[in-house]
């Protein structure tokens, strides 16, 4: 099983070190345009092998897309943060460059490639790949969904004080501060719904904590986050790689599904060998309802600015 990562910055070194320490890929390649970059990460990487007890390979190359033929799973992260003075169309314009020329770069060398778009506007890139290539649908993946759900967890387990592996739920729609879905009504703490622990406004709060997660890092940090997003890209790969048909809220192309159409947003989807094997329908409250349909709106918005 061979996987190869596009972009070797904190996010797409992060996904190559939490693949190879599940160890469950033969190789990982680690692809950037930056001389020497690449190279440098999958060494550095590589001398942990020992000591963190895994045996795949990770290389390195500096823009050589030869180096990843015969991928399964391709993980596309290239692209650029938006400047001071820089506008939302010139930040969409040079993104989309960067992701058109990966993604067919990725198509030549490895036709059957399974593609995971982490490059943002997430949702729009995505949409951009699915209209700029030959491949099927169950080929494309937005990962936004399985992070914003992560922290999601995060925010729960904290407002419960809970252990994190007693909760579970789900963040659907758009993977942006205004797009995201959190499933409230859905979330549970061992099958029982987190309304029986928390209060409406405890869980609006939980809600709203949730949407601003990526800002809050950035804020934090002084740049985004890398730990959770690598984590949230390796289990996506793996459980593809690993046939594990697990659910997930991932960006797809919408066809009817939800009451969307030609649109790629978050919905909880089973992903095994085949990429995505089928799109879950799960019942929304009206609230949810008309929330989804508001973030559909600002994604279909950003994708007007689009070039195809």
């Amino acid at each position: 099983m061979k996987v190869t990562v596009v972009g070797a910055g904190a996010v797409g070194a992060s996904c190559a070190e939490y693949i190879a320490l599940k160890d469950f890929a033969s190789e990982v390649v680690l692809l950037d345009i930056k001389e020497g970059y690449a190279e440098g990460k999958a060494m550095d990487l590589m001398q942990t092998a020992s000591l963190n007890g895994f045996d795949t390979k990770i290389t390195g190359s500096t823009n050589d897309y030869s180096k990843t033929a015969n991928s399964h799973i391709a993980v596309i992260t290239s692209g650029i943060p938006r400047k001071p003075g820089m506008t939302r169309e010139e930040l969409i314009g040079i993104n989309a460059g960067i992701v058109k020329t990966v993604s067919s770069s990725l198509i030549e060398h490895s036709p059957d490639v399974i593609l995971i778009v982490v490059s943002n506007p997430m949702d729009t890139m995505t949409y951009l790949v699915h209209k700029t290539t030959d491949l099927p649908k169950n080929k494309i993946i937005g990962m936004g969904g399985a992070l914003d759900s992560a922290r999601f967890k995060y925010r729960l387990a904290e407002a419960m004080d809970a252990p994190i592996s007693d909760v579970d739920g789900m963040v659907i729609g758009g993977h942006s501060d205004t797009g995201m879905v959190p499933l409230t009504s859905h979330a549970t703490r061992n099958s029982i719904r987190v309304s029986e622990f928390l209060n409406g406004d405890r869980l609006s709060q939980v809600a709203d904590d949730t949407k601003v997660g990526g800002a809050t890092l950035t804020k934090l940090l002084g740049t985004s986050a890398w730990y959770a997003p690598g984590a949230a890209v390796s289990a996506l790969v793996q459980a593809i790689a690993c046939d594990q048909k697990k659910m997930f809220p991932c960006s797809t192309m919408l066809e009817g599904e939800y009451g969307l159409d030609d649109i790629c947003i978050g919905v909880p989807v089973i992903l095994g060998k085949n990429g995505i094997e089928r799109i879950v329908d799960i019942p929304l409250s009206n609230a949810e309802k008309n929330k989804m349909k508001e973030s559909a709106e600002g994604v279909s918005k950003t994708n007007d600015l689009l070039t195809l």
